[in-house]
């Protein structure tokens, strides 16, 4: 796939952290910024972790959409807060294609037009602590930007604080 402008330009704003749950207490750490826009290479940084408890990466894409992945054995286990957002993003797009679902078909001058909706598994962080009932209302509040969305996560899941060091380190 080409990349799209917003993927090309090397300015995306955002973060990527990957979150571990060790036994009592959750670890985040900065993830390499290329995994904004590769869902590839994001998911070979959180394997490479090779922790022994849960792993999980939060993607803040530009502050318009964020994605969760987990990986698992038979395949990453994702959830994207806007598939709209593969229109204009690689790593949606490549997140909808680990999917199996088709990038949706609108003319990008109409997307703001268009009611953003999530695709994939609202229940991938159900098995820490925050049930699918829950993500949906996370993913579903459209007048929160993702950075508000993933700390929303963060602290119903209790890494808030974590959370808040890394990015403070990162300046964002």
């Amino acid at each position: 796939m080409a990349a799209s402008a917003s993927d090309s330009d090397g300015d995306l704003d955002g973060f990527a952290v990957a979150v571990v749950r060790e036994e009592t207490s959750w670890k985040v750490t900065a993830l390499d910024a290329s995994a904004l826009t590769d869902l590839a290479d994001a998911e070979r940084q959180l394997r490479d972790l090779r922790a022994a408890g849960a792993v999980f990466g939060l993607l803040d894409v530009d502050d318009e959409f964020f994605v969760v992945l987990r990986p698992a054995p038979g395949g990453a286990r994702l959830l994207v807060s806007d598939a709209t957002a593969a229109i204009d993003y690689d790593v949606a797009a490549d997140a909808l294609d680990a999917l199996g679902v088709d990038i949706p078909d609108f003319d990008p001058d109409e997307l703001d037009d268009v009611e953003p909706w999530e695709e994939g598994d609202l229940a991938v962080l159900a098995d820490l602590g925050l049930p699918d009932a829950v993500m949906s209302i996370i993913v579903g509040d459209t007048d929160l930007y993702a950075d508000e969305q993933v700390g929303m996560i963060a602290a119903r899941l209790g890494f808030a604080d974590e959370l808040g060091k890394v990015l403070d380190s990162l300046g964002h």
